[in-house]
């Protein structure tokens, strides 16, 4: 599976922020739920419409794009 996807960008959706198959949810949604502690099931449960293939895609959304930044430079 490639986050590709299940991702989706559209400009009058969210601000245009990448969003979970064309829902209301963000992967910056999904990330800050996992952030807080929520664990999948937690997520799952609260957000039916999700799946947890969509979980991982923004996972693997947010490797890619850490993956993608600059290399800091170490002092």
């Amino acid at each position: 599976m490639s986050y590709s996807d299940r991702i989706t960008i559209e400009p009058d959706k969210r601000g245009g922020k990448p969003c979970i198959r064309s829902m209301r949810i963000s992967v910056y949604d999904v990330l800050g739920w996992l952030a807080s502690g929520m664990s999948e099931e937690q997520i799952l449960d609260d957000y039916p419409e999700l799946e947890r293939e969509d979980i991982r895609a923004c996972l693997e959304f947010a490797a890619d794009r850490e993956h993608r930044l600059l290399p800091i430079r170490a002092a």
